[in-house]
């Protein structure tokens, strides 16, 4: 009976830890949860193309003209071509200040050694041989000399050079331009097709080759100088004064900066830009004699080194005389200041054409905001906001009085 009853709590205790065991690591029943997968886009024909390209590095082309990321492709592509222009333009206007250098030296070097020579052969008072001998080499060296300066003045290699520094500082200022435009983005075909037109009108007005397209070295008058596209002048129209209020300012412009602007644009006109054509008339007929009298000195040397007696001391004078103004010209670099004259007249009819091109906008809202505008213009005349703004008052105060004002727009050159 013991063993049973022994037998029977065993089996009753064995199956209670069961029942425990089962509910200690009974898991509860979890809800029914739905997740909902988004229906993934069908993969287009174009990305499965651009997908494979990408994998086997081939180049990609499947990115619409009309894009911005195109538009982007086309002035990183133009940008790289200025830069190439900027350096090319640099190192050719080295070569052409070394030509000045090297042909003024070697001409004044030949010119006076023949002037030597000739002085010799009267003051030796050699016969025969000797004598042939020094008034031969002196003509051949006066003729020479005559030859070289005759292509020297020719090209104006300080001229030459003056106009690739130019053209290299005006491509640098597209190229931060371009760079600027690719910051700012939202680029369009409008802005390539006006940047390649900047980048042809440049090489056209700097051209890099000597023979056909160079530019006319004494022109029959003196023209300023022009880099910039000729764009259609824009349509006026009526313009609309937004709030009724004419005083009120709308994008940075208002009539008072109108005004202001109107005002600059004369003196510009009247003082600045005739003041620079002026000076480059001048220069052009200082250079044109100074052009004329060298090789016409050298010659008259080559001519009477041929002769005896007092010839030879016209040889030898003329030579020198001949040496002092072929100094002067291009020692002095007078080509090279008369690019300079014809470049800054270039620059105050640029300044001009785009203030009044701003102006001839109607819509103020499409134009550049007033008060940035008014700052570039300041800047570029080396003024600060307030001498500007006083400048257009004395223009203004000088007009009503009926007189001319006696000051320059710009204080930079």
């Amino acid at each position: 009976m013991a063993s049973l009853t022994a037998s029977s709590l065993l089996s009753s205790s064995s199956s209670s830890r069961r029942k425990i065991i089962q509910a200690a690591i009974h898991v509860p029943k979890l809800p029914n949860l739905r997740i909902s997968v988004p229906n993934l886009p069908k993969t287009s024909t174009n990305s499965i193309k651009l997908i494979e390209q990408l994998s086997l590095n081939e180049p990609i082309n499947v990115i619409p003209s009309e894009s911005p990321f195109s538009s982007t492709s086309h002035l990183h592509a133009i940008l790289q071509a200025v830069a190439d222009r900027v350096e090319m333009h640099n190192n050719i206007g080295q070569q052409r200040d070394n030509w000045n250098s090297l042909l003024l030296n070697s001409i004044n070097a030949i010119t006076l050694t023949a002037s030597a020579l000739a002085a010799g052969a009267s003051a030796a008072g050699a016969v025969g041989a000797p004598l042939l001998a020094l008034k031969l080499s002196s003509a051949l060296l006066f003729s020479a000399a005559t030859g070289m300066l005759v292509m020297m003045n020719k090209i104006q290699p300080s001229q030459l050079a003056e106009e690739q520094r130019n053209a290299a500082r005006l491509f640098k200022q597209l190229q931060n331009q371009i760079q600027s435009l690719i910051m700012v983005g939202a680029r369009t075909q409008t802005d390539v097709d006006s940047t390649m037109a900047r980048v042809l009108a440049l090489d056209k007005a700097y051209p890099l080759p000597l023979l056909g397209v160079m530019l006319e070295k004494f022109p029959k008058t003196f023209k300023p100088a022009s880099w910039w596209p000729n764009y259609e002048a824009k349509a006026k129209n009526e313009r609309t004064h937004f709030d009724g209020k004419q005083h009120e300012r709308f994008n940075g412009w208002s009539d008072q900066l109108e005004a202001e602007m109107r005002e600059v644009v004369e003196i510009i006109k009247t003082k600045d830009a005739e003041d620079y054509v002026r000076l480059g008339n001048l220069a052009l007929k200082i250079n044109k004699t100074l052009a004329i009298s060298g090789p016409l000195l050298t010659g008259i040397a080559a001519l009477s080194s041929a002769f005896v007696g007092d010839w030879s001391v016209v040889a030898a004078v003329a030579g020198s005389l001949a040496a002092a103004v072929n100094s002067f010209e291009h020692g002095g670099q007078i080509g090279m200041v008369f690019e300079m004259y014809r470049n800054s007249a270039g620059f105050f009819g640029l300044l001009e054409e785009s203030i009044n091109g701003t102006l001839e906008e109607a819509d103020w809202e499409k134009r550049e905001n007033g008060q940035v505008f008014e700052t570039k213009v300041a800047l570029k005349l080396g003024r600060s906001l307030s001498q500007l703004r006083q400048l257009a008052s004395k223009s203004a105060a000088a007009r009503e009085e009926g007189i001319s004002i006696d000051e320059f727009a710009s204080k930079l050159f």
